[in-house]
């Protein structure tokens, strides 16, 4: 029965429509592989085992009986523990919420219930997802399936986990500087940092600043896909919601490479990235950029984008936690303190600069598409570190400024506002799993998932960049 654990979630679904598994079976082995690995990882915080089985058994009468099923009808999902679900705890990682109970669901939620999805259970993540490393007060830390002394990543480290090992088909996730795609590049698995508006982000704490955005994590392109497309829906309480685009919603198909233009960037121009892995990433991208029409090397223009971060993700935290850090400060972890001190500490004139600086970066960057289609970098700068660390302090000796800015990699393209997949490329030189992202414009969503598409075929037919699997068996 395990051996579902480790199929995808397309084949899965198909093979329910085809009554060749019932969602009973399925719950039910997704349920055994995390009775059996999670103990030495602790990805899921809270489970959901009795109302998903209830559930699935719903699902099945619903197959056999004939009924219209959704796209994701029987199919588990692991949802990330900052996204409201009713009747089932959502404590954000934080001991404030510890015993949170929502009485209804984010919208995203709804719509993967609405689609068929089975929810198993929450999925572990830092304090209010401040950090690239999956550890809060409540639970502790979620440990890498390849090592699970070392971190994950985050914020979303709980989802990419539970996928890694099998857990669960598809797992939610969500992305501000990296929280979706540093984790995917840490365990192996796939992200979809969707463009804002295209997942519905209704709590976003400043609906203005739409850096932080809901998206899908699977082991494929085509499962992460398959969850973006029951994630996809209008909110009006999302004011960047009217940006979806009906074309995500269709059949995917493969990118031709052969038509694509792609920038290799090992560092994006300014991100701090250590030298063992500009060193993989040069190797790597000699062994599929022959694939493409065109692909040399480059770097767009970040100029002010770590100042524009932190400039502007300080004012995210203010508005969302500066009454918590003022109320309850000696509850908190340091992350969520050092973003809100940081905010405080900025003038307006801070923010106004920032704001230009923003501005400048994304039109910098939508210019860049004039002249390729694609720009792909790594998806981290550094192999995972062991998780009693907050956060990575120095890169190659070069002390880093702030907490956040071993996180440049993933948070100056959110600074664009760009869209982007993480996929696996391999193991580095710790044998610890290796990711690329594949990043344009925003709007050019349904062009990057294509493009990884086809990229994650090619990949997957050479021992050094396919992607990499956990040892079970050292985990149970």
């Amino acid at each position: 029965m395990s051996s579902f654990c480790d199929m995808t979630a397309t084949d899965l679904r198909q093979m329910i429509g085809r009554k060749d598994i019932s969602p009973v079976e399925l719950v039910e082995a997704s349920i055994e592989r995390i009775e059996m690995v999670d103990p030495s990882l602790n990805a899921f915080v809270t489970k959901n085992y009795e109302a998903a089985r209830k559930t699935a058994k719903i699902a099945e009468k619903n197959v056999l009986e004939g009924e219209l099923l959704g796209l994701l009808h029987g199919l588990p999902i692991g949802i990330k523990d900052l996204e409201a679900t009713a009747g089932l705890r959502t404590t954000l990682g934080s001991k404030l919420y510890a015993d949170h109970v929502p009485t209804a669901d984010l919208g995203v939620v709804a719509n993967v219930r609405m689609a068929g999805g089975i929810i198993l259970g929450k999925t572990n993540t830092p304090e209010f997802g401040a950090g690239a490393n999956t550890r809060n007060l409540v639970f502790g830390a979620t440990g890498n399936p390849f090592n699970p002394e070392k971190t994950c990543g985050g914020s979303s480290g709980g989802s990419a986990v539970a996928l890694a090992t099998g857990m669960v088909p598809i797992a939610s996730g969500s992305d501000y500087g990296g929280s979706l795609r540093t984790p995917a590049g840490f365990c192996g698995v796939v992200g979809i940092r969707p463009s804002p508006g295209v997942v519905a982000a209704e709590t976003r704490p400043v609906g203005l600043l739409p850096f932080s955005v809901l998206g899908p994590m699977g082991r494929t392109v085509d499962d992460a896909n398959l969850l973006l497309q029951a994630q996809l829906g209008p909110n009006p309480h999302d004011p960047f919601s009217s940006n979806f685009t009906d074309e995500l919603a269709l059949p995917l198909k493969a990118a031709d490479l052969g038509s694509i233009r792609a920038m290799l960037s090992a560092d994006l121009g300014s991100a701090a990235m250590t030298k063992d892995y500009r060193k993989i990433f040069a190797e790597r991208t000699k062994i599929f950029q022959h694939h493409f029409a065109h692909a040399s090397t480059g770097d767009p223009d970040f100029t002010h984008g770590d100042n524009a971060f932190e400039v502007l993700r300080g004012v995210n935290f203010v508005a969302a936690h500066g009454d918590r850090v003022r109320d309850h400060r000696d509850k908190l972890s340091p992350n969520v303190i050092d973003n809100v001190d940081r905010g405080l500490n900025y003038s307006l004139a801070d923010v106004a600069e920032a704001h230009l600086q923003q501005t400048q970066i994304a039109r910098r960057w939508h210019d860049l598409f004039k002249e390729i289609d694609v720009v792909i970098c790594p998806a981290t700068s550094t192999t995972p570190f062991y998780h009693d660390q907050w956060t990575v302090t120095e890169i190659d000796d070069v002390k880093m400024e702030t907490y956040m800015r071993w996180l440049a990699i993933t948070y100056l393209p959110t600074m664009a506002l760009a869209c982007g997949v993480v996929i696996p490329c391999g193991v580095d030189h710790v044998g610890m799993p290796f990711g690329i992202q594949i990043l344009s414009a925003p709007g050019n969503d349904r062009l990057v998932i294509e493009t990884a598409k086809a990229l994650e075929t090619v990949l997957a037919k050479h021992k050094e960049t396919c992607r990499p699997c956990p040892d079970i068996s050292k985990l149970k």
